[in-house]
């Protein structure tokens, strides 16, 4: 019975040495070699790793700089200007009285006087390269357009051509579009758009269209200032009314003119004449 027992302890003490020897074996030494700059962590610690280690960027600037640093160190490059590349649209050259034309803070006379002054020169067709080119070099600029078109409309009025007239008219109604389609709010495109228009012949069935163009525009006006030429607008509607064969509508809107513009003498003269 005792050899048994002395036989069996032996063989648990056999198995308990062997485990701790295994043990001991498979476990690994808790003393570790310093890790020197040149060694990398793994790479899921790489954002971890030491700023020594890590090869700085042109772009990014260190938060606090020191002396050394500052004499040491390269200067951080020059900020690029980034819209500097991008080209922009060239400013169109233009005569002065081009430019008189297309000017927001020139009134309606100065520019009645300017297209006086290039009829009288014969310079229209220059007038009309010059705002030609602006055109196309600044599509959304409405003044260039409306210009364009009441340029047409000029020299439409100095030709005896009509194959020539009727070309001009074309051209001064698209540019009329092409300024309105860019700034609705343009008095002058829907103004000189309906006086033209008012001109076709009968058979273009353009009189609907044009009282619609003086209605949008008197809408227009009467929430701005008032201006002189804006009396023009109720005269001109009043008449596509009277051929129309509405006498009262007409008469109607000449007295709404004349009520806002009393010294007006087109206004005046066409209430004289209604009575």
């Amino acid at each position: 019975m005792k050899t048994w027992m002395w036989a069996l302890i032996g063989a648990v003490l056999a198995t308990t040495i062997a485990a701790v020897v295994v043990l001991r074996q498979t476990t690994p030494r808790t003393t570790s070699q310093p890790i020197t700059e040149a060694s990398a962590p793994p790479p899921m610690y790489a954002h971890l790793q030491p700023r020594a280690t890590i090869a700085p960027s042109v772009s990014v600037e260190p938060a606090v700089e020191s002396p050394a640093s500052e004499s040491s160190a390269p200067p951080p490059p020059a900020p690029t200007n980034i819209t500097a590349s991008i080209p922009k649209p060239a400013e169109p050259s233009l005569s002065p009285l081009v430019q008189m034309l297309v000017s927001p803070h020139a009134t309606y006379a100065q520019k009645m006087a300017a297209w006086k002054d290039l009829r009288d020169r014969g310079e229209l067709d220059h007038a009309i390269t010059e705002l030609e080119q602006a055109v196309k070099t600044n599509p959304a600029d409405a003044e260039y357009a409306a210009a364009l078109g009441e340029t047409y409309l000029q020299k439409l009025q100095t030709t005896p051509d009509v194959r020539d007239k009727n070309v001009l008219a074309m051209k001064a109604d698209q540019s009329f579009d092409t300024a309105l389609n860019a700034d609705s709010s343009n008095w002058e495109a829907r103004f000189w758009k309906a006086r033209a228009l008012s001109f076709w012949p009968a058979e273009f069935n353009k009189s609907q269209e044009v009282m619609q163009l003086y209605s949008t525009l008197i809408d227009q006006q009467e929430t701005e200032p008032p201006q002189p030429q804006f009396a023009k607008t109720y005269v001109y509607l009043g008449e596509q009314y009277q051929k129309a064969g509405y006498a009262d509508m007409a008469v109607d809107m000449w007295k709404r003119g004349a009520a806002l513009f009393p010294s007006d003498q087109n206004l005046q003269a066409k209430l004289a004449a209604a009575k």
